[in-house]
């Protein structure tokens, strides 16, 4: 993001959320989203299949430097869902283009498992010389 914004790279594939205030600014121009659908919060930038049947989202789970590991993930995860579903917390995160999942860690476990398998298949095609 920084080369992009000082000039030194043309092109960047960003989060929307990370790129959404520059491009609210003036200082970025989105050419496309990496969704299989227009995003709400950009309505007038085209959804771009990088490969056909296939999305690129991104996901992060974030916490504070020295948060310490929840000693209860039962908890934890019921502390997160509550959080997520704040109306205030809920609009914040749709202004910077965000869609929070809700789950379990098992659910979230599952994600990453699949998005792994999906995302190794395309680099598989990729590396066969097909495209």
């Amino acid at each position: 993001m920084t080369d992009l914004l000082g000039g030194q790279v043309q092109v960047y594939f960003g989060t929307i959320s990370e790129s959404i205030e520059y491009i609210r600014t003036g200082r970025l121009r989105a050419l496309a989203v990496t969704t299989a659908m227009r995003s709400d919060v950009l309505p007038d930038i085209p959804a771009w299949a990088i490969v056909p049947g296939y999305e690129a989202a991104a996901g992060r789970v974030s916490a504070r430097p020295g948060t310490r590991p929840p000693t209860s993930s039962i908890s934890s995860t019921r502390r997160s869902n509550a959080g997520i579903a704040d109306p205030k917390l809920e609009a914040r995160l749709a202004d910077l283009g965000s869609m929070p999942l809700k789950g379990s860690p098992a659910d979230f476990g599952k994600f990453i498992a699949d998005e792994t398998e999906k995302w190794a298949k395309v680099i598989k095609f990729q590396a066969s010389g097909r495209s």
